[in-house]
């Protein structure tokens, strides 16, 4: 099983999203997401998430907020894979951003962020974001690219 982090940083009503072009094998490609990435060794969820921001966008994450975490299961056909996402918000950063090599960083404002192209089941988790301010699981299954199922937990509602 993989590990990773994601992180919407905030401005201004806007997050910073990653268009995924610059990459020719990405599993992301053509996609709009956070920005984040795998866990290295000895690294918290935490240190991944500073450490992955700084890298892609040169900007230094102050308080992070842990938001939720969200398993993917994925059927590509041949294989079934299966991710931990540690999702955070942050709002609170300095420096000046900078290149990615991984794509495109642009301000969008929240409530266009939905309509780009993101995949189904960051709808799913992008709404939470906005709506829930408590701690949630969310499973995600893919068979490919096709979103087959979901299952929410929050906290306090008789789970976590």
């Amino acid at each position: 099983m993989r590990d990773s982090t994601l992180c919407y940083i905030e401005r201004g009503g806007c997050y910073l999203m990653l268009h995924r072009v610059k990459k020719e094998h990405d599993c992301n490609k053509d996609k709009w997401i956070g920005v984040g990435g795998g866990l290295e060794e000895g690294e918290s969820p935490l240190d991944c998430v500073k450490r992955e921001a700084f890298e892609e966008t040169g900007l230094s994450l102050k308080n992070p907020e842990y938001r939720g975490l969200v398993t993917f299961c994925l059927d590509d056909g041949a294989s079934l894979m299966t991710e931990q996402m540690h999702l955070f918000t942050c709002s609170e950063f300095e420096g000046e951003l900078t290149d990615c090599d991984e794509g495109d960083l642009e301000w969008v404002p929240i409530k266009d962020v939905p309509a780009l192209p993101i995949w189904e089941g960051d709808r799913i988790f992008l709404d939470l974001l906005i709506n829930e301010p408590r701690f949630f699981l969310l499973k995600l299954c893919y068979e490919r690219d096709t979103l087959i199922s979901s299952e929410l937990t929050i906290a306090g509602r008789g789970g976590i």
